[in-house]
């Protein structure tokens, strides 16, 4: 069978991409995560604009990323596709140096899994499902091709804290041409057992160049490490108030285990591909 006529099986098997990663934009290198220059931003800003508070708790907790170099955690993400909020859950391993990542899935398809290692396998993804629709067996997908993308929000190769709160802190920089945002911080949020802080800002109205109506950071107050965000879009002709568009969330989480080359290799024995 040839390359393309398994990945048009692996398309029909495996379901569309919505529920391969999460938000992101294309690979590591290309993100202005360096603290340095969001740093350089925050300098130029006015310093009493309304969201400046929430942008300097960003920046904070990007900082503390710095100190993380790898980790564990359970990842569960919902996304509007279409006019369907799409939920999937996922046990994930992530790595920043190379970035690399490795999934397998709780719910939907438990079993299903995903790989990726930032400069392997020329920069394609691993995955693989299960059951019937593993018959297609694991197979090499461009992240920003079609079939990744097919039903997808976002380009599938970046998830992860560092691309969440980098997103965050550059949505409000961004958002500084406008004085209308509203901001507010709680900081004796919950999450389960987890106490969190919330900096959420939002709008009365939608302004041009704000994709947005609220959004929500939660900082863990321990580690002031960022472990959630929530998105919402601007109410629709058939909504009376803003909906839901995407919510990624990491619980159980392990920092600096010392994740190895083992860890995101196709051949681990542990592993199914």
């Amino acid at each position: 069978m040839s390359s393309k006529s398994s990945r048009r099986r692996f398309l029909k098997l495996f379901g569309t991409g919505a529920l391969l990663f999460g938000t992101g934009a294309v690979l590591s290198r290309t993100l202005s995560a360096d603290p340095a220059k969001i740093a350089a931003r925050i300098e130029k800003a006015e310093g009493t604009h309304p969201l400046m508070p929430a942008i300097e708790k960003a920046y904070a907790s990007l900082q503390k990323l710095d100190e993380v170099k790898d980790y564990t955690a359970t990842f569960t993400k919902q996304e509007k596709i279409g006019r369907s909020l799409v939920k999937a859950q996922m046990e994930l391993k992530l790595r920043e140096e190379p970035f690399s990542v490795y999934l397998k899935f709780v719910s939907p398809s438990a079993g299903r899994e995903v790989l990726f290692v930032e400069g392997q396998n020329k920069n394609m993804l691993y995955a693989h499902d299960v059951g019937f629709r593993g018959l297609a067996g694991t197979l090499s997908l461009d992240p920003e091709g079609s079939m990744a993308m097919d039903g997808n929000r976002h380009p599938a190769t970046m998830i992860g804290m560092r691309k969440m709160v980098t997103e965050a802190a550059e949505q409000w920089l961004n958002e500084m041409k406008y004085s209308e945002a509203k901001v507010n911080v709680f900081a004796n949020s919950q999450i389960g057992k987890t106490a969190c802080t919330v900096i959420e800002s939002s709008y009365a109205k939608q302004l041009a160049g704000v994709k947005f109506q609220m959004t929500r950071l939660y900082i863990d107050n321990e580690n002031g490490l960022p472990i959630r965000i929530q998105q919402y879009d601007f109410p629709g002709r058939r909504d009376r108030e803003a909906t839901l568009a995407e919510d990624y969330l990491y619980t159980n989480l392990r920092t600096n285990i010392g994740l190895n080359d083992a860890d995101f290799d196709v051949k681990n024995r542990s592993y199914n591909f």
